[in-house]
């Protein structure tokens, strides 16, 4: 196969059966590429190690992409039938450090390769099916079934790029060499850096509706911002130049780093970039799979904390202010250098996506209008935290690709490397990572008097969570008790025992703190991680910061401290996760009780749920169920209702009378009641509604 990607597939085009061609080429080179990836590996063994202590084993990656693909389609109701219920709950969710994610080792029982090997096939014969047979009109709009395709595409392009990353920290007795993805084979002096002035002009950024391509939801938008003049280097960083502050001390002089940066050599114990290989005398340099004389001449790998710390040496050296680009002056550079976007520029031109080489390359090889590497050969850190631009709007299908990003703690990287390709390589793509990750990834400095703003309080502008923070933190209306608040009441007065509870649905987390005034552990799980984010914001930094809609585009800001809630000695017993209620892990188990709060009539197959969960709970567990029952096709197939329908021979079915049918079997009613509550949408409109509460107690 051929290791490059054809660009991704524009989005319109006059004819469906060649649109239908272009999109399943495109996914079986992805697919055929990222297995190439992994035949780097020594054996099978080794996708069961770790390169890296705070990612998966190398076999989550290995099927995560496939199932990805799946867990989509599902969720979006494209399909109804899961391939592999085991693999799509184990393999679903990454690791990016947020206290959401899952790396506990006994909570994994990792397949055989082979069976991961099987299941790829399985995936891609039904994915192909589904590029054939999907409803399909030109143009490709996002809620069009072929956007998950090709989102399930991008994504596993991305991972092309990480898992390489990864591989290339595995030790080099865990790899083995290969001809299909060839280091570059040319090195000299690095040339000596300089400044180059750039004028300033004002830059818009973000991209419409209508743009050819595939884009990410926090590549739509709008920002716009007046560059001053500046001046960029000439060239990346290259090994040699940060070979002056190595020799230095500068990884010793902790007056070139910042206190994230401290915690980073503290925790790493870095001495020198990941990709330096001590020796007697200097250092060798890590490729993908070989050890190499230090190629003096091709840019340094390095985190954003380490290229900053360089950035603080440098000014100290020259009394000359340096630092790292912002994302409006990297897009004034992009423009004065008379680039192109994808697909009218070609990526010969620069040392991206496998075209040239498998590696880095000299950083005077690609030259772009007086400015080197532009784009290509690494990826630049930026100073600029990912945000989301005007208009931002989260894709429901991927709902945490983006926000739990926006948190001020994620770095953009721009310009992509030489193995970026798909929408990696356009001119709008937005990426950003942790300051402390290893990406592709160095940088290029700039002098510039334009600081890059601080968010303090990063208000949560997303409509549904706001309004659920609101519901769960806010006020009481029109006399209705606090819904979390009461539901935990409840709990309390039906539970027999008190070790253990889940909060199933738990959006915004107030329940699962409640819960916790009275049980011992409190672990709340929501399919979405917009809202399993605030109860662990909550947790983690002790405030939540919400911005409620009075009419219009009027919105009052709120804080609320963990303080203010009485929860301050209850953050410790609570936990949050994100997980699929009708596909939940299998370490979820062992409840005192079980709290569903408004689910049933939101899953896309509520009997999944129903017919398993008594196995997640202990003997005499209880099992309370909440819920209006207001059942509705865009959240569930109606083949999969409960009750609201009348059945063949016209008779009504009522939800809860299958509850007890569903239930009676393992589970012994307990008590129903109706419980009221109250959803402002905005100063002078509320939902009322009133749920229906029934708690089982397991036989």
């Amino acid at each position: 196969m051929n290791r490059r990607s054809q660009y991704s597939p524009l989005l319109n085009g006059v004819s469906i059966e060649e649109k239908r061609a272009e999109i399943k080429e495109y996914f079986l080179n992805t697919y055929g590429l990222f297995e190439k990836v992994f035949e780097v590996l020594k054996d099978d063994t080794v996708f069961y190690r770790k390169s890296e202590p705070t990612r998966h084993p190398m076999i989550f990656y290995f099927g995560h992409t496939a199932t990805f693909f799946i867990n989509k389609l599902v969720n979006m109701k494209i399909v109804q039938e899961r391939i592999n219920p085991d693999f799509e709950s184990i393999f679903a969710v990454g690791v990016d450090e947020m206290s959401w994610d899952d790396l506990e080792k006994a909570h994994y029982k990792w397949p055989k390769v082979d069976e991961v090997r099987a299941y790829r096939q399985e995936v891609k014969e039904k994915v192909l099916h589904l590029i054939e047979t999907l409803p399909l009109s030109l143009r490709i709009e996002d809620d069009s079934p072929m956007w998950v395709i090709l989102m399930g595409i991008e994504h596993e392009r991305i991972h092309i790029e990480t898992s390489l990353v990864l591989h290339r920290q595995m030790p080099l007795q865990y790899v083995k060499d290969s001809s299909f993805f060839p280091a570059c084979q040319r090195s000299a002096a690095a040339p000596k850096n300089s400044l180059v002035k750039i004028a300033g002009q004002e830059v818009h950024l973000g991209i419409d509706r209508l743009n050819p391509l595939y884009g990410w939801d926090n590549e739509y938008g709008s920002y716009s911002e007046k560059v001053s003049d500046f001046h960029v280097g000439k060239y990346l960083v290259s090994n040699a130049e940060y070979m002056d502050f190595v020799n230095a001390g500068g990884y010793e002089n902790l007056d070139f780093w910042d206190d994230e940066g401290e915690k980073f050599l503290e925790h790493s114990g870095a001495k020198h970039p990941p990709f330096w290989v001590p020796q007697e005398q200097g250092f060798k340099y890590r490729t993908l799979t070989k050890e190499i004389v230090m190629p003096m001449d091709w840019p340094v790998d390095v985190n954003a904390l380490e290229a900053e710390a360089f950035c603080r040496y440098k000014s100290e050296k020259d009394g000359v202010t340096y630092q790292l680009p912002s994302e409006a002056e990297y897009r004034v550079l992009y423009e004065q250098s008379h680039l192109e976007n994808i697909p009218s520029f070609h990526e010969s031109r620069a040392n991206l996506d496998f075209y040239h080489y498998a590696s880095s390359c000299p950083v005077n090889e690609f030259e772009f209008n007086g400015v080197y590497d532009v784009v290509g050969n690494v990826w630049q850190w930026s100073r600029t935290p990912i945000r989301a631009f005007k208009g931002f709007k989260v894709h429901e299908a991927y709902d945490d690709f983006s926000v739990p990003t926006f948190d001020e703690k994620h770095a953009l990287i721009l310009g992509a490397s030489w193995a970026s390709s798909g929408n990696l390589i356009t001119k709008n793509s937005r990426y950003a990572f942790r300051k402390h990750f290893y990406q592709n990834a160095g940088f290029r400095y700039v002098v510039s008097s334009q600081k890059e703003q601080q968010e303090v309080d990063i208000y949560e502008s997303d409509d549904l969570v706001s309004q659920y923070c609101e519901f769960q933190y806010g006020q009481t209306h029109f006399g209705v008790e606090n819904f979390a608040i009461a539901t935990a009441n409840l709990a309390k007065k039906f539970a027999i025992h008190t070790k253990k509870a889940l909060d199933l649905g738990c959006a915004t987390g107030r329940t699962s703190y409640e819960l916790a005034k009275t049980f011992d552990r409190v672990e709340g799980i929501d399919f979405s991680v917009r809202f399993v984010q605030v109860g662990s914001k909550l947790k983690d930094e002790g405030y939540i910061a919400f911005s409620v809609k009075e009419e219009g585009d009027l919105f009052v800001n709120k804080k609320i401290s963990i303080e203010a809630l009485g929860y301050e000695n209850l953050r410790e017993k609570v936990s949050f996760w994100q997980g699929d209620a009708c596909n939940l892990k299998p370490n979820f188990t062992g409840y005192d009780f079980i709290i569903a709060t408004n689910l049933i009539d939101r899953l896309y197959n509520p009997r999944l749920f129903l017919d398993t969960i008594d196995e997640r709970l202990n003997e005499n567990g209880i099992l309370m169920l909440t819920s209006p029952y207001t059942w509705q096709e865009s959240s569930t197939a109606k083949e999969f209702w409960l009750g609201g329908y009348k059945d063949e021979a016209g008779e009504e079915i009522k939800t809860f009378e299958t509850l007890k049918r569903l239930l009676g079997a393992k589970f012994e009613l307990l008590h129903t009641q109706d419980l009221e509550f109250v959803i402002q949408e905005t100063k002078r409109k509320y939902q009322h509604t009133i749920s229906q509460v029934s708690l089982w107690r397991k036989k």
